[in-house]
């Protein structure tokens, strides 16, 4: 390993550690002592990204594989983070901060059609799978593959159109990780006030 890709991997680490450190820790006291620097970074990437599988936070961190495995597991065992199984995917949230449901809806953000998907029905609950399809560049068959997932898991109603079942709080998950979905994510908080309806 070089020292450039090595202090790379330094300054990733201090500069999610320095969120990790700063932020309510949630944990058994035996936990709270803990100053690893390792397991400290992913403590701050963990609430920053949540629902980012296994790959994404290793990749991210510049971590190897055993390496985040082992701290993954002593975060586990210390009530810091927990993990649920997606699909094909482990993913990781803070511990006790997110229902079934909003993890069911995190992960699929993760997931570059169904966000693309929640995105565009966030911003036109009208669109059609043609509307989604030519919005996202994607084939019918990827948007019907995609929509199926999302009814599957309780996002998404298909028995009149394509509905999003709590827009509102699909709409609150990507305004609060805005940051982490990415630029299309971001537009969308920018604009999130014109697309909440508000009836007194």
């Amino acid at each position: 390993m070089t020292n450039g890709i090595d202090e790379r991997k330094r300054a990733t680490l201090r500069r999610f550690a320095a969120i990790g450190a700063a932020a309510p820790f949630v944990g058994t006291a035996s936990a709270a002592a803990d100053t690893n620097e390792t397991r400290e970074a992913i403590r701050g990437y963990v609430p920053t990204t949540p629902g980012a599988h296994f790959s994404k936070l290793r990749d991210d961190l510049q971590l190897g594989t055993g390496e985040t495995q082992h701290h993954l597991r002593k975060l586990e065992e210390s009530e810091v983070i927990e993990s649920t199984k997606d699909a094909d995917y482990r993913r990781y949230f803070p511990a006790e901060r997110f229902d079934a449901f909003d993890k069911r809806a995190l992960g699929y953000l993760r997931r570059e059609t169904p966000r693309g998907m929640v995105l565009a029905l966030l911003r036109d609950p009208e669109a059609t799978g043609v509307d989604l399809a030519a919005a996202l560049d994607v084939s019918r068959p990827s948007i019907s593959a995609a929509a199926a997932a999302l009814d599957g898991a309780g996002l998404l109603n298909r028995s009149d159109g394509y509905k999003l079942t709590e827009p509102e709080r699909s709409l609150t998950l990507v305004v609060r990780y805005a940051d982490s979905f990415g630029p299309d994510a971001v537009a969308l908080a920018d604009d999130a006030a014109s697309l909440v309806s508000h009836d007194p």
